[in-house]
């Protein structure tokens, strides 16, 4: 378990259209403590998937510093895991060979990632899935596969953007549920992008509203875990953070 930190973080650009520069991130600071999961909301546009990938290295950063467990990030690697919101699994490669393919490409040998990449599936309740292609899971099935494979190759940091929003209504409840299960047990860093105020609620230890590329608030949620629906939909506690995340959201 390592911790994240954003230094005055900051993202400039220059847009050919309009012929200047445009400011995405402007110098934000925070810290995802080791093993803390924390979300961020925000309005379309505030900078939320932008933060993502230059803390993951796909973008690089034009100002402050990240820093994993106190190492500057300069691109991407392996201590950095990120699900997407597409399932992003090679469609050639079976469950288990995708779920693998993180050690594969760290020199594993084939035994021993056969062997944590059972042991992920087993967690996230896809043991008998292993042989099957992802063509032939459902769209909750593969997103499923898609967070064990990264959890799989052990990276320090789990960076999801959106990874539920293409599923059902249904479905994404139940992965909600999955998800805080297996962070309850593995307890990596989390830092979680979404635009679902009461997802973010559900699954987060805080969480961090932005606006306008800059953190307009931090909520800490001190709701017990384990978490389930059922037992939160109707919960005051719970419905009172979420009004308050969302009115936070609104004045952004």
């Amino acid at each position: 378990m390592k911790a994240l930190t954003l230094e005055g973080l900051q993202k400039t650009y220059y847009d050919p259209y309009k012929g200047t520069q445009v400011t995405a991130v402007r110098d934000v600071s925070l810290r995802v403590e080791p093993g803390e999961f924390v979300s961020v909301v925000g309005p379309s546009g505030c900078g939320k998937t932008t933060i993502l990938n230059m803390i993951a290295g796909f973008l690089p950063h034009t100002g402050g510093r990240i820093l994993v467990d106190g190492t500057p990030v300069d691109g991407p690697g392996p201590d950095r895991g990120v699900v997407f919101q597409s399932f992003a699994l090679f469609p050639w490669k079976t469950v288990l060979d995708n779920v693998g393919f993180g050690p594969k490409m760290r020199g594993v040998a084939r035994a021993e990632r056969d062997r944590i990449a059972r042991e992920y599936l087993a967690l996230a309740g896809l043991a008998h899935a292993a042989d099957r292609y992802p063509a032939e899971l459902s769209g909750g099935m593969q997103q499923r596969v898609g967070v064990v494979r990264a959890l799989a190759n052990e990276p320090d940091v789990l960076l999801m953007d959106e990874p539920f929003a293409s599923v059902d209504a249904q479905t994404r409840l139940m992965l909600q549920e999955e998800l805080t299960r297996i962070w309850q047990q593995r307890r990596t860093t989390v830092l979680f992008i979404t635009h679902d105020v009461p997802e973010a609620v559900f699954l987060a230890n805080r969480v961090i509203v932005l606006s306008q590329g800059r953190v307009l608030d931090d909520v800490p949620v001190p709701l017990p875990h384990p978490r389930r629906w059922d037992a939160l939909v109707e919960d005051d506690a719970f419905k009172s953070l979420s009004a308050k995340v969302l009115a936070r959201v609104r004045s952004a």
